[in-house]
């Protein structure tokens, strides 16, 4: 047996979301900043993100982190996110999943009650806290990057939906976010094909009529998510929401070949988009608790905590509260046989998968 290749990744979740951390078989990617890593990664290496995302590895609603030496001195650690179709410049449960193992593993040393920390995004310096006890992390809060709103009800043309009233906003990623109760959605488990359906048309129509770039990061442009957005369930949530995250590419002439899951969390970075959008309503103001729940139930905690610019745009700094557990610790290889070293994506899970 012919083995190469070996990954040493820690598995978790945030509120349900699954996000494996890699911890050991990667020593750095060339780079002079995690932004310029993130790309390097994109363009020369995409087979790593293959191997641990897709079968038989991984699985479609699994994101990953490749955890790499920083590359700003105040920082303690550095950090990639690979996600199924992408690297998102930013995630908030990867992020509280990569605190977690960082701390609780001791790659980063612990104190209790309260370890704070940097970690280098491909978005740029994250400022974390985390509440520690007996030797657990009970709950990670970070300032994100700054969110800000770029449209506001904007018309946006969907075929076999009609013409929505959608708002873009940027929360580390770029969101395109309709009202559930719109489309005649709850946001609950058993919708989750149709939450996906409608999502991931939402998307594509979006990617069409209403492109988006950061006007600080070249690079960062389009949406790979939607959120739906709706009232909430229960008397600890503000609100709930359902994000869709591509899987594959939304194809119009099969309209039911949409590929995508759900975000099993109330998702970090579209809480922060979201905040960003009442904000800009005069909905939320500095220093105001957000209950946001998923369709889970699970809940984060967000709060905006000063008024900024980014490029022309008004913009919000929001925190994001939440807490992770840790699943497994797992070693993967590569068998100079196998035929799948990039591993594979089949119709039945992956809607229009490919080998």
């Amino acid at each position: 047996m012919r083995l190469s290749g070996m990954i040493t990744a820690v598995d978790a979740h945030a509120g349900g979301e699954p996000g494996r951390v890699i911890v050991g078989g990667v020593l750095d990617v060339p780079g002079s900043s995690m932004h310029d890593k993130r790309l390097y990664l994109e363009a020369h290496a995409d087979g790593l993100r293959k191997r641990m995302l897709r079968e038989p590895r991984g699985y479609p609603g699994l994101c990953c982190n490749l955890i790499l030496p920083p590359t700003r001195p105040e920082a303690d650690a550095g950090f990639v996110i690979m996600e199924q179709t992408d690297y998102p410049p930013m995630s908030g449960s990867n992020t509280i999943c990569v605190t977690t193992v960082l701390l609780e593993t001791g790659m980063v040393p612990m104190r209790e009650p309260v370890t704070d920390l940097v970690l280098e995004a491909p978005a740029g310096l994250i400022h974390v806290r985390a509440e520690v006890a007996n030797a657990k992390v009970r709950s990670v809060t970070f300032r994100n990057v700054p969110a800000f709103c770029v449209r506001l009800d904007a018309d946006l043309e969907v075929r076999q939906l009609g013409t929505l009233k959608v708002d873009v906003a940027y929360g580390g990623m770029f969101y395109v976010i309709a009202d559930a109760t719109a489309l005649g959605l709850r946001l609950t488990p058993d919708e989750g094909r149709e939450i996906v359906r409608m999502g991931e048309m939402i998307k594509a129509a979006a990617r069409e009529q209403l492109p988006v770039s950061h006007p600080l990061q070249p690079g960062v442009i389009g949406y790979s998510v939607a959120q739906l957005s709706g009232p909430p369930h229960g008397d600890g949530a503000d609100m709930r929401n359902a994000v869709v995250i591509s899987t594959g590419v939304f194809d119009w002439e099969r309209p039911d070949s949409w590929t995508g899951v759900l975000d099993r969390s109330a998702c970090g970075t579209g809480t922060c988009a979201r905040m960003a959008v009442l904000h800009a309503r005069g909905q939320l103001g500095l220093g105001q608790p957000f209950r946001h729940e998923g369709i889970l139930g699970t809940t984060f905690i967000g709060s905006l905590i000063e008024e900024t610019r980014v490029g022309d745009y008004p913009a919000i700094v929001p925190t994001l509260t939440g807490s992770a557990w840790i699943t497994g610790i797992s070693q993967y290889v590569l068998d100079a046989e196998d035929p799948f070293p990039e591993g594979y994506t089949v119709g039945d899970l992956w809607a229009n998968g490919t080998l």
